[in-house]
């Protein structure tokens, strides 16, 4: 029996030398973990080169770009970030905020135009997570405030709004 009792000990001091030197190389912060990022690293993502600004640091014409920095910005400060995917995802959401940024032209003929127009919906999701979504002037004015509702969006755009009285479509 003590023979017995010698190898079981033997064997539960082996595992749990194996448990700790795991746990010990396979930490977020382990030097072994670091190294290992290097080759498991996804690379193939291809970045999009941004368009020149215009003069209130909106985009020339390509909105990518502009929700790229709002990206980049909230990683920085430790924000929720939106996963850019090709498939419309559907949320239930709350209207927060509204922004917008327009440049008005007037002609000398007393002629109107509105360039670079930009239309931003900020929503906050039943988890807490705050959305950036881009969308069109009919929709910015279309959709409520403090309106719960299914919020369906495709890359940080809007496709629909749809709540309690009515659905707000991205056109």
């Amino acid at each position: 029996m003590d023979e017995q009792l010698k190898h079981l000990l033997i064997l539960l001091g082996g595992i749990a030398a194996v448990l700790i030197l795991i746990i010990i190389l396979f930490s977020r912060k382990s030097f072994f973990m670091k190294f290992m990022s290097i080759f498991l690293e996804d690379t193939s993502v291809e970045q999009e080169k941004p368009s020149p600004r215009s003069r209130n640091g909106a985009p020339n014409g390509n909105q990518n770009f502009y929700s790229e920095n709002v990206n980049t910005s909230q990683r920085r400060s430790g924000g929720d970030v939106q996963k850019k995917t090709s498939e419309p995802i559907v949320e239930m959401a709350t209207l927060i905020r509204k922004s917008d940024d327009r440049l008005r032209v007037i002609e000398s003929t007393g002629q109107q135009k509105l360039i670079d127009e930009y239309y931003e919906l900020v929503f906050v999701t039943r988890k807490g997570k705050t959305l950036k979504i881009e969308c069109s002037r009919d929709a910015y004015e279309r959709v409520p405030f403090n309106q719960q509702g299914s919020l369906t969006y495709k890359r940080n755009t809007l496709v629909k709004f749809k709540y309690y009285e009515d659905v707000v479509y991205n056109n």
